[in-house]
């Protein structure tokens, strides 16, 4: 959507859209704020059971299911913009505190900033199905972090 479209929507001149709400980088960064906020709530929700690496494991898949049923991550990950969604997500280290924060066993940035990607490149490059997803997820992620809560 063009900032134009945005402005007619909002019956106001596209001048008067910037001043008050900041221009376009304002406004993609407020309507990704409040999705990001939408799937954070859904997964928090889903983990609520789950501790040490398993909860890393559900909290991908969790991640996965709440994306794909908001349609604003659905447009923004499958749109015809993926390097303006590079960008934005390279730009995004809050990512990596929600990470933190939803997992509890994530022990850093770092470990989270890849928990961000394990989800980004199965959004990006979906498995056949949501068992496939899991199955990877339990044989790859889970036992890296179950390593860790042991030492």
């Amino acid at each position: 959507m063009s900032v134009d479209e945005v402005a007619a929507r909002a019956g106001c001149s596209r001048a008067t859209l910037y001043r008050y709400a900041g221009g376009k980088r304002t406004l993609v960064e407020a309507v990704m704020s409040r999705a990001a906020d939408f799937v954070a709530d859904h997964v928090e929700q889903a983990l609520e059971p789950f501790e040490d690496s398993e909860r890393i494991v559900e909290a991908i898949l969790a991640s996965l299911v709440a994306i794909r049923g908001e349609p604003t991550l659905v447009q923004w990950f499958t749109g015809a913009h993926p390097r303006s969604t590079d960008e934005y997500l390279a730009r995004a280290p809050e990512l990596g505190r929600v990470a933190i924060s939803l997992t509890r066993i994530a022990p850093d940035e770092e470990a989270a900033g890849w928990i961000v990607r394990v989800v980004l490149a199965l959004l990006t490059w979906p498995l056949p199905d949501a068992a496939a997803e899991r199955r990877t997820v339990e044989r790859f992620v889970e036992p890296i972090f179950r390593i860790r809560a042991a030492s």
